[in-house]
């Protein structure tokens, strides 16, 4: 684990002399960000000797609740756990109107303890490290899809779509429509002025397949850097439209008639050159990429909860929705689970289309990694590519709810190995606690379906 110099907050104090407050902020199992507001006086303190975090921080449901089988309550006293800096996410915020910066934090290893255990960060060096120990470098990127909400206005089915200039609300939209993403100019002229100032890799931006929904892609770098940048990207999207009198949702399936929104996740291995190892003349990449999509169809089930870990997860897996149904893989084709994108030789790698965008990039990207370790080690054969309709040719589903997920995650040896049992007795402890108090509540639907016919 490598953590920020001193220097970095001294260099920054003196280039920026107007900011005021600092949002130091570690990011949970749940891909929530959660920490402290800090004076300017406050942020020398966090790289000389680090900022004490509660243990429960790093077990909290995705409502902000303690969950007492964790282990990081009770059982520890709720002890302080040091977090320190992350190198280069000191950045400002130009959306605040107080000026502020943001300051990404992560547990330390050892004084870190027993929360460094929950860090999901610290699960993605270690699939890093195991990769590189064998010789191969991971890069990724990242693609996020989300709507543009109005969060004033609601109607019994949840936010209504963000207006456009003039007042109109989205009802229809041209998928890669020039028109839609000129109504965004203002808001989409600020996001990626954001991202230059942060030094975030921000790419294309295209209209997707709803109205008020939008993807960018994010430049591939080093698999670290990428999810560091995945993570702060989200929350400098949501900042800036929320500045813009919007709310950017990165739900999976906000609307039942709309599209859902993924989070896809391009791969390759480089050797220590810095070559790609994907790369061949052949469009099915090389045999190296082969295992590693036969390892990531193999730990598909297994890991699914990593990818999909929410209710509403669930509800984006339909048939020709261009969310994937099963354990599939193909060349240059969007109804499977694992794409090998066209383009040159050099560019060859795979697309992984199963995660929504309400996924942890630190813990997708770890599941993604480690089932690619699986699939090198194993030499395992992904079997015959899919051509033509993939959901036509469906044999075997994915698991489509979300119990079903929980209970393959806590019975997976496999993955009990590759992310530690400490980890595991962890998340499943809190993701099973938000199940019950999920199912425990009583829904406008259970009203509408069974009122009158039970």
């Amino acid at each position: 684990m490598e953590f920020a110099r001193v220097q970095e907050a001294l260099d920054f104090l003196q280039r920026y002399p107007e900011i005021e407050l600092f949002e130091l902020f570690i990011l949970d199992a749940n891909g929530v960000p959660r920490g402290k507001l800090l004076h300017r006086e406050e942020l020398l303190p966090v790289f000389e000797s680090g900022r004490p975090l509660p243990s429960t921080i790093m077990g909290l449901s995705i409502l902000g609740e303690d969950v007492e089988n964790s282990g990081l309550v009770w059982d520890v006293g709720d002890v302080d756990c040091r977090a320190y800096p992350l190198p280069c996410s000191l950045v400002p915020l130009p959306w605040r109107t107080i000026p502020t910066a943001a300051l990404q934090v992560s547990m330390h290893p050892q004084s870190g303890l027993p929360a460094a255990v929950a860090d999901p960060r610290h699960l993605l060096i270690q699939c890093i490290e195991r990769l590189r120990a064998l010789g191969y470098d991971p890069v990724m990127a990242c693609e996020l899809e989300f709507y543009l909400l109005d969060p004033q206005t609601e109607t019994a089915a949840g936010p209504l779509l963000a207006a456009e200039p003039g007042g109109r609300r989205p009802e229809d939209t041209q998928v890669y429509g020039l028109r839609e993403l000129e109504q965004l100019e203002p808001f989409l002229a600020d996001l990626y002025a954001a991202c230059k100032l942060q030094g975030i890799p921000a790419r294309t931006a295209i209209s997707e397949y709803a109205p008020g929904q939008v993807e960018i892609t994010l430049q591939h770098g080093d698999a670290l850097t990428a999810m560091d940048q995945a993570v702060r990207y989200k929350r400098l999207v949501k900042g800036v439209a929320h500045r813009h009198g919007m709310q950017a949702c990165f739900m999976a399936k906000p609307f039942s008639h709309l599209s859902g929104s993924g989070m896809h996740m391009h791969i390759s291995l480089n050797d220590s050159r810095g070559d790609n190892l994907y790369a061949s003349d052949d469009p099915a990449g090389t045999e190296l990429l082969r295992w590693s999509i036969g390892g990531l169809l193999a730990s598909l089930t297994d890991s699914l909860l990593f990818f999909c870990p929410n209710a509403n997860s669930y509800r984006r897996f339909q048939s020709e929705s261009y969310a994937p149904l099963a354990p599939t893989w193909g060349v240059d084709n969007r109804t499977v689970s694992m794409r090998i994108p066209g383009g040159p030789p050099s560019s060859r790698h795979i697309e992984h289309r199963i995660c929504g965008a309400d996924a942890n990039p630190y813990l997708a990207a770890a599941a993604i990694l480690a089932g690619v370790l699986r699939g090198v080690a194993g030499q395992m054969d992904p079997g015959v590519p899919v051509t033509g309709n993939g959901y036509a040719q469906v044999t075997e589903t994915l698991p489509g709810d979300w119990l079903t997920t929980l209970d393959a995650a806590a019975q997976s040896d496999w993955l009990a190995e590759q992310m530690g049992e400490a980890f595991m007795k962890v998340y499943l402890a809190v993701k099973r606690a938000e199940y019950q108090q999920f199912m425990s509540q009583v829904s406008e639907q259970d009203w509408r379906w069974y009122r009158y016919t039970t």
